[in-house]
C-alpha cells in the first residue's frame, strides 16, 4: 500500500470507477494494460521517484514510463476535472449540505448553516528562469502557485481551483474561480434556506460566505465567535495535508517546474485521487465530525 496508497483490490475498484480502459495505446504506438498505467501513475504520485527507479518494477524503458504517466494524468484530468469544479453533484445535494451543517454545529460552531470551509494554499515551485516576480509569494518568500479549495466535514474536497500565480491574493482566486456564483445556485437546504461556507478574513462577507469579525475593537462575544469557528475550521488544513501526505509528488518542488511540467494539472489529479482515497479509507476529518464520505462508486457515478 505504501507504493500506491491503495490496497491491491482497491486499485481495481479505482480503475473501474475512473473508467480507465483495459488496454491503452500510447502516443508512440506502445500498448499496455490500463491497470499497469494506473499503477505507474499512482506510484509516481505517491512519492517523487525517478522514472529510472520504476524500470525494475515494470520492465519498460524510461520513455514508455513517461508516456504512461502523462497518459493517465491527462485521462483522469479530462474525465473527472468537473468533480472539483462544480457544486452540482449528488453528494452535495441540499439534504447532504444540511447534514454537513448540523455536524459542524454540533462540534461547537456558533452558526448552524455552515456546511464547509474555504482556504487557499501556496505550493512551492522551482524558480522559473523568466518572469520570476509573477510567481513569487512575498509572504511565504517562495516561488509558487496558489490553489483554492472548499472542504466538507466528511473529509472530501468539494471544489478545487487553480493554479494562479503565487503573488495573487486569496480574494483574487475567489473572484476568478466563480465560486460565489456556484454558491448562490447550490448552497441551500431542501427548504430553500441559505447555507454558507466559512473562510478567513481575506475573503469578502456574503450570505453564502461567512468570515470572522475584524480583530480591531472586538467585543468578547465576537472574539468567542471567532475562536469557536477557528476550532472547527482547522479541518480545511487537514484536507490540504492529505493531498501532500498521500501524494507527495506535488510537495517536491523540484518536480514542479513551471512551463516544463503540468503543475496545475498534476495537483488537480492529486486532489481527485485524494477524494477517492477518502471514499475508501476515510480520514481524520470524517472521523472528527463523525461523518461517512460517499462510496467510491457513488462519488464517480
Amino acid at each position: 500500500m505504501s507504493f500506491f496508497r491503495f490496497q491491491k483490490d482497491d486499485i481495481y475498484r479505482l480503475k473501474h470507477a475512473l473508467g480507465v480502459p483495459d488496454r491503452i495505446t500510447l502516443p508512440n504506438r506502445s500498448k499496455l494494460d490500463g491497470i499497469e498505467a494506473l499503477c505507474i501513475g499512482l506510484q509516481r504520485y505517491a512519492y517523487p521517484c525517478r522514472y529510472v527507479d520504476l524500470v525494475k518494477d515494470y520492465g519498460r524503458p524510461v520513455p514508455q514510463l513517461c508516456l504512461a504517466f502523462n497518459w493517465i494524468t491527462n485521462f483522469v484530468y479530462d474525465a473527472h476535472r468537473h468533480r472539483l469544479s462544480t457544486l452540482e453533484q449528488e453528494w452535495l445535494a441540499p439534504h447532504h449540505l444540511r447534514t454537513f451543517a448540523n455536524a459542524i454545529h454540533q462540534k461547537g460552531a456558533p452558526i448552524n448553516n455552515c456546511w464547509g470551509f474555504i482556504h487557499g494554499t501556496v505550493r512551492p515551485t522551482c524558480r522559473p528562469r523568466e518572469h520570476q516576480q509573477l510567481v513569487y509569494n512575498g509572504h511565504k518568500q517562495v516561488h509558487s502557485l496558489k490553489y483554492q479549495a472548499v472542504s466538507t466535514p466528511n473529509g472530501m474536497i468539494a471544489n478545487l481551483y487553480g493554479p494562479i500565480e503565487g503573488r495573487r491574493h486569496d480574494a483574487f482566486l475567489l473572484r476568478e474561480s466563480g465560486l460565489l456564483a456556484e454558491l448562490e445556485r447550490f448552497s441551500h437546504d431542501t427548504d430553500g434556506n441559505v447555507l454558507c461556507i466559512y473562510g478567513d478574513p481575506a475573503y469578502p462577507l456574503r450570505p453564502q460566505l461567512q468570515v470572522p469579525f475584524p480583530t480591531v475593537a472586538i467585543t468578547p462575544d465576537q472574539a468567542a465567535f471567532n475562536g469557536a469557528m477557528s476550532t472547527v475550521r482547522i479541518s480545511v488544513e487537514w484536507t490540504f495535508g492529505d493531498i501532500i501526505n498521500f501524494f507527495k509528488f506535488t510537495d517536491f518542488k523540484k518536480t514542479q517546474r513551471i512551463c516544463l511540467s503540468p503543475c496545475g494539472k498534476m495537483y488537480i489529479v492529486s486532489g481527485i485521487v485524494t477524494n477517492a482515497h477518502t471514499c475508501i479509507y476515510r480520514n481524520i476529518t470524517s472521523s472528527y465530525f463523525e461523518l461517512v464520505p460517499p462510496s467510491l462508486e457513488e462519488y464517480f457515478q
